[in-house]
């Protein structure tokens, strides 16, 4: 190459270079060209509502933009993602307009789906528009309160075991409490959604359990696909990105494929979801009429749906079991009271734990509330528009296909709303401050049509977990306990940082 092909090259590239540097820098400032206040601290590439790493919790970057708005009086603000503007919610009022009121322009989260390519992607929480709308229509019966009556005996002997699994420990100084609850949640889930006994209590390494916890690993690599299906859509279709390892949907594509097959060979008839989801009738998403199609919905829809199911469920529920137990051991007062109510739904003459002794227990339901409260499990919601949307009451035109954030951690945790935040108190959800607090100011489950479907589930079969260690066993804290939770940063839904241990001892 000659001297004048030399010196065009370099042009070129310094050229390129500019150009790039000078889009990357556009998005930083973009709140600002549009007038609307942005959060400080964004960094070039990295913005300010990213962590690079998986150093920090996402709600441990989000809680100071949240307050950063908050302190100038402003109903949201402008945050960066890396190189792309979003939206931060700070006020209540307008968690009700996205939610609820104007869901017709937040009726998606913006996630990736990507249903052939990546069939476990298709699953209700990221579906998008009509499909979305259809796919939960189909899935709602099955969560009625009667469906989850059909699936109360299987709650109750998975804690039966858990219940065994502690009798019968000689190390109870061992038992590390995140573990325990993880692997009940699976034993319950695994036999509920595709009924298969799971053995996670007796086999740490069960292949549900290892492939549930894989798929929801959070590594530097799971946030950059992420980004890149949230914002890169056709790009990330173009490649063919998979949201989950191989291996995690190999597992679950196989396990439902071999668990459709067997119950249509055997006409086998269960009370398990996957049983339910093969009979829903009507048309498939997609309208096909292929011989893969059982009842509504074809084999990738049935893996997708079961597969969500078992992720979440597993994991919220665990979670919410572990920072209960967590609290009541530092807790002694609330712990024993709540004891007291279930040993008096026994003393009714209840030998057996009941679908309706669980729903009686009102105290019970203000410990759950109160978990849930300072440990939201999703730590914040995400909603895309789909035009131009106006602030109400203020001057802020925010362009359509923006991201909304709702920083649920955040909000639950403002003294403005819940005065002294940290410290775990029941009485927060007595009826008659619950009546009197703007209720989109607990969020744990989300709100409005896309609210979690499975919100009932996950509360029962939480409670019926918690019953039965509480009836048998006495949590307090020990010379390994935290007096402050960390999380984990690598983690996509709220849990502990680090392994929780507490004194366990039986009650006679």
């Amino acid at each position: 190459m000659n001297g004048d092909g030399v010196s065009f090259l370099v042009a070129a590239v310094i050229l390129l270079g500019a150009l790039a540097f000078n889009y990357l820098r556009r998005k930083q400032t973009y709140w600002q060209r549009l007038g609307i206040p942005s959060g400080q601290g964004s960094r070039f590439l990295v913005g300010n509502a990213a962590g690079l790493g998986n150093t920090k919790q996402s709600s441990d970057i989000l809680d100071p933009l949240y307050y950063e708005f908050k302190r100038q009086g402003l109903k949201c603000g402008g945050i960066v993602f890396f190189i792309e503007p979003e939206i931060l919610v700070v006020d209540p009022d307008l968690v009700k307009t996205i939610l609820v009121k104007d869901f017709n322009k937040f009726h998606d989260r913006g996630v990736y789906v990507n249903p052939e390519g990546d069939p476990l992607s298709g699953g209700l929480f990221a579906l998008s528009g009509n499909d979305w709308r259809m796919m939960r229509q189909k899935l709602t019966p099955v969560f009625t309160s009667g469906k989850l009556k059909l699936m109360f005996s299987t709650m109750v002997n998975v804690a039966d075991r858990m219940r065994v699994f502690l009798q019968n420990s000689k190390t109870l100084a061992e038992i590390e409490i995140r573990d325990l609850t993880s692997r009940y949640t699976v034993d319950v889930i695994g036999n509920v959604v595709f009924g298969i006994e799971c053995n996670s209590l007796k086999n740490t390494d069960s292949d549900f359990s290892v492939m549930g916890k894989k798929a929801l690993q959070f590594d530097t690599m799971q946030m950059i696909k992420f980004f890149i299906g949230g914002h890169l859509n056709s790009f990330a279709k173009t490649i063919s990105m998979r949201m989950f390892p191989m291996d995690v949907s190999n597992f679950f594509m196989n396990l439902t494929r071999e668990s459709v097959d067997f119950r249509k060979t055997t006409n086998l008839t269960s009370n398990d979801i996957l049983t339910q989801f093969m009979q829903i009738k009507g048309k498939t998403n997609n309208g096909t009429t292929a011989d893969c199609v059982v009842g509504g919905m074809t084999l990738n829809e049935l893996a997708a749906q079961s597969f969500q199911f078992f992720t979440a469920g597993f994991e919220t529920s665990s979670a919410t079991m572990t920072f209960c137990i967590y609290e009541l051991a530092l807790n002694i007062d609330i712990q024993d009271r709540l004891r007291e109510e279930i040993k008096s739904v026994y003393a009714e003459g209840k030998q057996k734990l009941s679908y309706e002794s669980i729903q009686s227990m009102q105290y019970l339901n203000k410990v759950v509330d109160e978990t849930l409260r300072k440990y939201p499990p999703v730590d914040n919601l995400i909603r895309i528009s789909n035009c131009p949307f106006q602030i109400p009451e203020t001057d802020f035109l925010v362009p359509a296909n923006t991201l909304f954030r709702i920083p649920v951690f955040s909000i639950q945790r403002d003294p403005d709303h819940y005065p002294d935040p940290e410290r775990f108190d029941t009485d927060r959800f007595e009826s008659e401050k619950v009546g009197s607090r703007n209720p989109y100011l607990f969020l744990p489950f989300g709100e409005g049509p896309r609210n979690c479907i499975g919100l009932r589930f996950g509360l029962l079969q939480t409670k019926v977990g918690l019953v039965t260690l509480l009836q048998h066993f006495r949590f307090s804290a020990e010379a390994r306990t935290p007096m402050k939770m960390e999380f984990d940063p690598k983690g996509i839904l709220l849990r502990p940082k680090s392994a929780l241990y507490l004194k366990i001892e039986p009650i006679n």
